[in-house]
Parts: C-alpha cells; sequence; structure tokens
C-alpha cells in the first residue's frame, strides 16, 4: 500500500510538472504619439529575425508584451514601422521602455534590462558613425574632396570608433550581453570588427568568446563566436610559405611584378596579360568597413575611362572566400583572390602597408605610381590614357 502511495505522489508531481508553465518574460511600457500604430517584438536569433508578438497601440499607447524565457542570454527588439529599439534579456524578468514615436530609437528610457542602456549607447555611437560616413560619401559624390581623402578620413573615424567601443564596451565587460552585441556593428552592410583578418579585432572577439564560453558553453551565440575566434586565430597565424621568385631581369623589363592569381570561376589572370591598358592594381578586403566607399569610387572610375582602354586589377586579400565571391559577383572587372590572405607575398613585394592599396600601370606595363603618391587618382589617370 506504501509503494502505491509513492507510486501515485510520484505520477501527480510528474504530471503537475507537465503542466506548470515555463518560466516567462514581460516587455512593457508606454510610446507617446503612436495611437494607430502597430508595435512589434521580435527576437534576433543568430539566423536572422523572428516575430513573436505583436499589438495595435490605443490612444494612451501602452503595450505589454510575454515571451518564454531564453536558456541562455538573448536579444530582442520592439519595432513600430521602421523605428527599433534593441534590448537584451539576461538577469531580469521585467523590461520596461518608455518612448516617443518620433524619437523611437533614439530617446528612450529603459529599465529592468541589465545591459539596455549600454546597448543604446553602443547603437546611437553606430548611427552617429553612420552619419558621418554618409555625409564623406555625398562630399565625394559632389566632388568635393578625393577618393584619397576619403580613404584616410573613414580610416580616422573606424579606428576612433573602435578603440571607443573595445575599451569602454568589450574589454571592460566582455562578460555582458552589451560586449557581445558591440562585435557585430555594421556600416554600409560591412562589419566594422574583421576578426578573420585582423589581429586586434580577433582579440575583442576572444575576449567575449572565453566568458561567454565559461557561463553559457552550450549556447549556440557561445558556439558560433568560438568558431569564429578558431578560425580568426588560423588566418591571422602566418603561414610557412615559401618566398615569390622573381627574376631581376623580369622586373627589369617589365617594370613591375607579375601577378598570377585565379578568379571566381578560377580561371588564372595575369597582371602581364593586360599589357597595351591602363591598369588600377588594387589590393583590398571586402570584408572591411572601408571596402564599400572604395568600391564605389573605384566603379565611378571604370563607368567613366572603361571604353578608353582602362581596366582594373583587383586582389582581394579576404580570408572568407565564399564572402569574396559573393561581393564580386556583379563587379565588371577583374576580381582574383590570394588564399594567403594578409600574408599574400604579392602584397609583400609590393610593399602594401594598409588596405586598400592601389597602383597605377602604364600601357607599357610599367609601374607608374601608387595610390598614397598621388591626391588625385583621376587626373593622373587621364594623363595615361
Amino acid at each position: 500500500m506504501k509503494k502505491i502511495s509513492i507510486l501515485l505522489t510520484f505520477a501527480i508531481l510528474l504530471v503537475l510538472a507537465a503542466c506548470s508553465p515555463s518560466a516567462k518574460f514581460t516587455i512593457e511600457g508606454k510610446v507617446s504619439g503612436a495611437s494607430d500604430k502597430i508595435i512589434y517584438l521580435e527576437a534576433s536569433k543568430l539566423q536572422g529575425l523572428i516575430p513573436l508578438d505583436s499589438m495595435k497601440l490605443n490612444a494612451k499607447g501602452l503595450f505589454s508584451f510575454e515571451s518564454e524565457y531564453p536558456e541562455s542570454p538573448e536579444y530582442y527588439r520592439l519595432r513600430i514601422d521602421n523605428k527599433v529599439i534593441n534590448f537584451s534579456i539576461d538577469s531580469t524578468e521585467v523590461v520596461k521602455i518608455q518612448a516617443n514615436y518620433d524619437t523611437f530609437s533614439t530617446d528612450y528610457s529603459i529599465e529592468g534590462s541589465e545591459n539596455g542602456q549600454r546597448i543604446k549607447e553602443i547603437t546611437l555611437k553606430q548611427m552617429a558613425l553612420q552619419k558621418d560616413v554618409d555625409k564623406l560619401l555625398e562630399d565625394l559624390r559632389k566632388g568635393k574632396i578625393s577618393n584619397k581623402s576619403l580613404q584616410e578620413n573613414l580610416q580616422k573615424l573606424f579606428t576612433a570608433y573602435k578603440e571607443d567601443i573595445k575599451h569602454n564596451y568589450i574589454f571592460i565587460a566582455p562578460n555582458t550581453t552589451a560586449a557581445y552585441y558591440a562585435l557585430f556593428p555594421k556600416i554600409n552592410g560591412f562589419m566594422l570588427f574583421d576578426p578573420l583578418n585582423n589581429k586586434e579585432d580577433l582579440r575583442a572577439f576572444a575576449a567575449v568568446a572565453t566568458s561567454l564560453n565559461e557561463n553559457y558553453p552550450h549556447a549556440n551565440r557561445s558556439k558560433n563566436l568560438y568558431n569564429i575566434v578558431i578560425k580568426g586565430m588560423k588566418n591571422t597565424r602566418k603561414p610557412k610559405v615559401e618566398t615569390l621568385d622573381v627574376p631581376q631581369e623580369k622586373v627589369n623589363v617589365t617594370g613591375l611584378i607579375d601577378i598570377e592569381l585565379r578568379d571566381m570561376q578560377g580561371k588564372v589572370r595575369k597582371l602581364s596579360d593586360l599589357k597595351g591598358k591602363v591598369v588600377l592594381l588594387d589590393f583590398t578586403i571586402y570584408q572591411s568597413p572601408v571596402s564599400s566607399a572604395h568600391v564605389f569610387a573605384l566603379r565611378d572610375l571604370y563607368d567613366k575611362y572603361a571604353k578608353n582602354g582602362f581596366e582594373i586589377y583587383q586582389i582581394s586579400l579576404d580570408a572568407d572566400e565564399h564572402f569574396w565571391k559573393t561581393a564580386i559577383d556583379n563587379l565588371p572587372w577583374i576580381c582574383v583572390r590570394d588564399g594567403h590572405g594578409i600574408y599574400s607575398n604579392y602584397a609583400t613585394t609590393y610593399n602594401v602597408k594598409e588596405i586598400p592599396a592601389y597602383f597605377l600601370i602604364n600601357k607599357n606595363n610599367e609601374l607608374v605610381v601608387r595610390g598614397d603618391q598621388v591626391e588625385d587618382i583621376e587626373r593622373t589617370l587621364k594623363t595615361l590614357l
């Protein structure tokens, strides 16, 4: 009888456990000036945005959502139209947000999210950076600045931003959701931090990956970040490669060192085969945030002068071959990739110190000038054509 009683009690406990609701978190608050607008709660997962819930705001602008509590810290966002507020769920059950529709993404208060305020600060810094980048691109389009000036100013902006973020949000507290969030901002679709090609950026990723792995070793974000760091370590470790053998007489005759690399289709493309054209030899990394502006400037040159015998021979030093192939899919010039990445023998031979780097080659296959020696590349290009 006692045994039956114990079994019955155990069965009841199992039923109660099965019926008990899973842990929930609540996001609630008020949005002024948004009557009749639809507000959405979305999860920002590794695989992309996942809609969770939505509701129509009344005149008071009050809202409340409830969702399952994540097994490890996760990221969510509130959205009205194209206005977004990002936050994380890490150590609380209720998050409260107060905002106005007109300034929804920039001027809001958040309570209950341990890292919500820091995520807001990072977002605002990124928005300010994007605004500065857009201004430089507009100045380039209007002819107010040269391509060289654009590259220099972009590099200054990105360097200052990354130093601020790394020291004030990542290295200071790598175990927080704000630190993880800080790793992945994009400008014009390009990641600001490049752990696959940049050792300093890799250090920031490694710091957060170590903390995540200690606290949440089985979380998808932990595994993903760990894999990025491992790949970055392999790519930025200087490989043992043979020194490029360049016959001295060949350099003397052609005036440049020939390059033989494969394009996206696997075809070998030789730089010397372009004799008879004016060639811009360009070393770049497409995953760099500077890349979009650089490609824009090259596209402008190519569209203007390709019909006059101008060609671009662009060498990618990207570690990620798939990313490179995706990035160059619609580019009209010659695109090749050096699998040695930032340790390319060709880049070393051409004394490439920073990316992007470019050189002008005349119709006789003679190296005429490198990019950092010319203020106005278009003017110099015209004299060679």
